[in-house]
């Protein structure tokens, strides 16, 4: 299950983004994007970061998972779309020249504070 090892990296980066100046910190909140293709499973995550923040400053955050669309754009006719099914092909030309513009993020979009 390489959701913990995500999940360790999750915390390890929220512990580290604490201003060292803050009294008594604590995490609330972070912000993920995750796309439909990068083969996270939500739920294992959430798990997993909930084992991985146990007696740390992000114990009791809350992990805010937003999940991202697959979208392409065919390099051929330039038509954009939101990719459905696992079929990689323009439904404008039926070409197979394809770029992926989204669906394989996996990025920290914010983490929330407070101080206590």
């Amino acid at each position: 299950m390489h959701e913990m090892g995500i999940a360790t990296e999750i915390v390890r980066i929220a512990i580290e983004s604490i201003p060292a100046d803050m009294t008594a910190p604590r995490v609330v909140r972070i912000n993920l994007k995750v796309g439909q293709l990068a083969a996270v499973v939500p739920d294992s995550l959430r798990f997993c970061f909930d084992i991985a923040a146990k007696e740390s400053p992000v114990d009791g955050a809350e992990l805010n998972i937003k999940e991202v669309a697959v979208s392409a754009r065919c390099r051929s006719c330039q038509h954009r779309w939101q990719v459905a099914e696992p079929v990689f092909i323009c439904p404008e030309c039926n070409g197979d020249t394809i770029e992926m513009l989204s669906g394989r993020e996996l990025d920290i979009e914010s983490i929330e504070l407070a101080e206590e």
